[in-house]
């Protein structure tokens, strides 16, 4: 064989070896994968066998109890009328009593002075008879009959064992999926949005419940309950991972269902901050919430960095509101400029209260809806040209969206150079104003 043809015979077994490698590759990691599948469903079905255990045993307790309970207060029941019944016989009996205590002294007493005088007429025959007439031997005391006493019984009703036995067969289910899963983890500055997914085509959910925690922590904690299928979790450590899991109501029901299949995720995106130290802004210890305090000074509150880039989305949800005034913005720059009270200036966009949008100082015709308590304003922008000789100085075209309560803007912002990485700031003239940014 000539050299080239054993080059291209060594070339193919080579080839072959690396395919054979790598098609041993990808089975490993499926019999892992498989691995892992059978893991949790034995772990999940050992979990639930002691779910159920512990749950009808708590179960048969609970009921023993409320059954103990209830016998102890039907027999003191009948303690009471027993009692209460018996009373008024008891203080016949020693009514009777003593009138045969009489009667046997009078009987006694008759018979001696019958005895004593045989037919003759003297004192103790004549005050026997007086003292018999006094006694009223034909008043007897009435017993009542037996059907005016009371005859205790135990009303019991078969039907509860029917009712409490068709419960019990239909109490529980052992469900081999949740009917919600988690779909989509997006790492946000600051913060991950979390989506969920209903997988079980019958299940006709009416509140969902979202759990996290730090895959180093013990305990899930509450995070949203709602009907929303989306929620941005925020304080999030960047470059730290956490689980998230969520589970669903059904519509008229008061349990939730199962949990869903914990979802790790992480945020690498340095978290927004507000500059600290400005005189007329309070900011929260994440620094992420910025409030209008009662100082005098005025001017605009920065971003700390440029920490928005194109192709995020920017968010500034408002918590509490002020009086409103036309120089109030919020928005984005290029840069921070001091000695302005406000972001409608050069080289900056924003939004005021009362809904005007600015671009670079200008008001556009469209305009927003007023910013009120609760509102959520976003900014998205992304690149759609890019001008000659951009690395030293051409011009930048961003298509800008800024949305408020179910309505958005959508325009075009020149830049005179290149911008990796923008500033967000805001502005309000008078105190109350807090606003939120993630």
């Amino acid at each position: 064989m000539d050299p080239e043809g054993e080059a291209l015979l060594l070339q193919e077994a080579r080839e072959s070896v690396e395919a054979a490698r790598s098609y041993r590759r990808e089975l490993q990691q499926r019999l892992r994968g498989l691995q892992q599948a059978r893991k949790q469903i034995r772990e999940s079905a050992a979990l639930t066998r002691d779910v159920l255990e512990q749950h009808f045993n708590d179960l048969k307790g609970t009921l023993r109890k409320l059954l103990d309970e209830r016998l102890v207060l039907l027999l003191q029941e009948v303690d009471a009328i027993e009692q209460e019944s018996i009373k008024p016989l008891d203080e016949c009996q020693k009514l009777i009593e003593h009138g045969v205590s009489t009667a046997d002294d009078l009987l006694q007493e008759g018979e001696s002075v019958i005895h004593e005088v045989m037919g003759e007429q003297n004192e103790k025959l004549c005050n026997f008879t007086k003292k018999a007439l006094h006694i009223q031997l034909d008043s007897l005391p009435e017993v009542p009959a037996l059907v005016d006493v009371p005859c205790l019984s135990a009303q019991l009703d078969d039907c509860l064992l029917t009712i409490v036995k068709n419960q019990i067969f239909n109490h529980g289910t052992v469900a081999s999926r949740p009917p919600v899963q988690i779909e989509e983890l997006t790492e946000k500055p600051g913060g991950i949005l979390v989506r969920w997914c209903k997988v079980d085509d019958d299940f006709i959910p009416q509140d969902y419940r979202l759990q996290y925690r730090k895959s180093t922590a013990n305990h899930f904690e509450d995070v949203y309950v709602g009907s929303e299928m989306e929620f941005i979790v925020l304080h999030i450590d960047p470059n730290i991972d956490y689980q998230f899991r969520v589970c669903a109501r059904g519509d008229g029901r008061q349990e939730w269902s199962p949990w869903s299949i914990p979802q790790t995720g992480r945020s690498t995106l340095v978290p927004h901050e507000w500059t600290a130290g400005l005189e007329g802004y309070s900011l929260s210890s994440r620094r992420n919430i910025a409030l209008r305090n009662d100082s005098q000074s005025c001017g605009v509150l920065y971003s700390k960095a440029p920490t928005y880039f194109c192709g995020q989305t920017l968010t500034f949800r408002i918590e509490t509101v002020g009086q409103p005034d036309k120089r109030d913005s919020i928005g984005v720059c290029v840069e921070q400029q001091n000695g302005y009270d406000s972001l409608q200036r050069d080289k900056a966009v924003c939004i005021s209260t009362n809904g005007a949008v600015f671009v670079n100082g200008k008001e556009m015709t469209n305009q927003l809806p007023a910013v009120t308590c609760g509102s959520t304003v976003t900014f998205d922008m992304e690149v759609v040209h890019l001008g000659p000789n951009n690395n030293e100085g051409g011009n930048t075209k961003l298509r800008v969206t800024i949305s408020s309560n179910n309505r958005e803007v959508v325009f075009d912002w020149v830049l005179d150079h290149s911008c990796g990485s923008l500033y967000f700031g805001c502005s309000f003239s008078y105190p109350g104003w807090k606003v939120l940014v993630f």
